[in-house]
């Protein structure tokens, strides 16, 4: 979800409006009157839908985002980003029409979406029994800023900025390695890992970005026979390495999950990260590090 239809290119001044304050709605609407597309607009029927089968409105409001469909393409390169396969666990938090865990379950994940408005999980639920992934998700009626969403793997989301900040913190908090992947927006200060853009004609939404949850290194760490003292901001890290009473040297690295680079006075130090544990090698040697 989030708060515009596909098709519409508005100035970002509208773009970061909070979609949980209830002006958000009747700035779409206004918007979207005024590209010409009216806002009660449906969403194509199924050829055999029922009469009184529900069918979502693009644009229609909900309690805390708009619903807009991400565009299948868009799909696709987050799922490829994401890489998704079997193994995974997938949600989504403001499924909409589900669209999100029923393409990663087409690719043998299993998931889970989580929906405030019941109309969109009873039509998640009867589109994943159409597509015959049912037996590998559930879509369920809650509020997305209460979700459990500790079994996820991959999160594959779109909203806006605001929803996402309230997120981060439990996000952080998974483990190491999940997947974080973005229709268009991201966290106002945590940098994505990977970032594509569909070309091809994509006109808005075309942009997939991935974040990695990155394992917690900051503090002391006994690395042979020195003092390795970390700082970190996300998947960035810097600090010293001191050995005894000799001048510090710097430290720069990255992780991308539990993976870690450390450049430590000319020499790359790659590893794993395991909780107060790091080990792995540098120019052929092992090293191990403990905090």
């Amino acid at each position: 979800m989030t708060l515009m239809p596909a098709a519409l290119v508005l100035p970002l001044t509208l773009l970061f409006q909070p979609l949980f304050m209830p002006a958000a709605a009747s700035v779409v609407r206004e918007a979207v009157d005024a590209a010409g597309q009216a806002p009660a607009e449906q969403a194509p029927t199924p050829p055999d839908a029922e009469e009184d089968e529900f069918v979502p409105r693009v644009g229609q409001e909900g309690k805390d985002v708009v619903w807009v469909p991400t565009s299948p393409e868009l799909l696709e390169l987050m799922l490829d980003m994401a890489r998704v396969g079997p193994e995974d666990f997938v949600m989504d938090l403001g499924s909409g029409d589900g669209r999100n865990v029923i393409a990663a379950a087409k690719r043998g994940a299993r998931g889970r979406g989580v929906e405030y408005n019941p109309d969109m999980v009873r039509l998640s639920q009867r589109l994943a029994r159409e597509a015959g992934v049912d037996d590998r998700v559930e879509f369920v009626q809650g509020d997305m800023y209460e979700a459990d969403v500790s079994e996820a793997t991959v999160l594959a989301l779109f909203l806006l900025p605001s929803n996402l900040e309230r997120l981060k913190d439990r996000f952080l908090a998974l483990r190491p390695g999940t997947r974080i992947v973005l229709n268009t927006f991201t966290f106002n200060d945590w940098e994505p890992d990977e970032q594509q853009r569909l070309e091809d004609g994509c006109v808005s939404w075309c942009t997939s970005l991935l974040h990695i949850v990155p394992a917690r290194v900051a503090g002391t760490w006994r690395l042979d026979d020195a003092t390795l003292e970390l700082e970190q901001n996300y998947q960035y890290v810097k600090g010293t390495l001191r050995r005894g009473d000799a001048a510090p040297v710097p430290v720069t690295g990255r992780l991308r999950g539990a993976g870690i680079t450390l450049e430590i006075d000319g020499r790359t130090y790659e590893g794993q990260v395991d909780g107060n544990m790091m080990a792995g090698t540098v120019d052929g040697a092992s090293w191990t590090a403990t905090r």
